[in-house]
C-alpha cells in the first residue's frame, strides 16, 4: 500500500491557503476574478482575429490578466531565489508540453480550470463550479489509480 501524502501535506495546505488568500484579496480589492484559463484566451486576442477571441470581455481584461500571470511566474522565481529547492521531474519535455496543451484545451472546454472552479467558483457558490470540481477530481483520481494498477510510470 502506498502513502497518500508521502512528502507530507503541510506544503499543500500552505499553498492552498496562500492561493485562496491571494484570490480573495484580488476580488476584495479590485472586484476581479483571478481564473487562469481566461488568461490563455485573452492572450490569444493579441494574435488572433477570430470572433471568439475578439470578444470585448477578453480584449478589455487582457492587460491586467497578463500582469496577473507575470506575477505568478515572478512569485515562483522569488520562491526559488529564497532558497527553495527546484522541483525536478523525470517526465520528458514532450509529455509536459502535450499535458500542458491538453490541460489548456480542457480548461477552455470546461469553462475554467480546476483551481479557477475550485477557488473562485466554489467561493462564489456557483453550482456549475461544484459539478466541474467533482468531475475534475473524480476523473483525476480514477486515472491515477488506473495508471498505477496498469503499472504505467512517468
Amino acid at each position: 500500500m502506498y502513502a497518500l501524502f508521502p512528502e507530507g501535506f503541510t506544503h499543500y495546505l500552505i499553498g492552498g491557503l496562500l492561493m485562496g488568500a491571494a484570490l480573495g484579496a484580488l476580488f476584495l480589492l479590485t472586484g476581479l476574478i483571478g481564473g487562469m484559463s481566461t488568461v490563455f484566451t485573452s492572450t490569444w486576442s493579441y494574435v488572433s482575429r477570430a470572433p471568439f477571441f475578439s470578444e470585448p470581455r477578453f480584449i478589455a481584461s487582457r492587460g491586467w490578466r497578463l500582469v496577473y500571470a507575470a506575477g505568478l511566474v515572478l512569485g515562483g522565481f522569488i520562491y526559488l531565489r529564497l532558497g527553495a529547492e527546484p522541483f525536478v521531474t523525470g517526465i520528458s519535455a514532450w509529455r509536459i508540453l502535450l499535458g500542458g496543451f491538453l490541460i489548456g484545451f480542457g480548461a477552455r472546454l470546461g469553462n475554467g480550470c480546476t483551481a479557477g472552479h475550485g477557488l473562485c467558483g466554489l467561493a462564489s457558490l456557483q453550482l456549475p463550479s461544484l459539478v466541474a470540481v467533482l468531475v475534475f477530481l473524480s476523473t483525476a483520481i480514477s486515472v491515477a489509480h488506473l495508471m498505477r494498477w496498469l503499472g504505467v510510470s512517468s
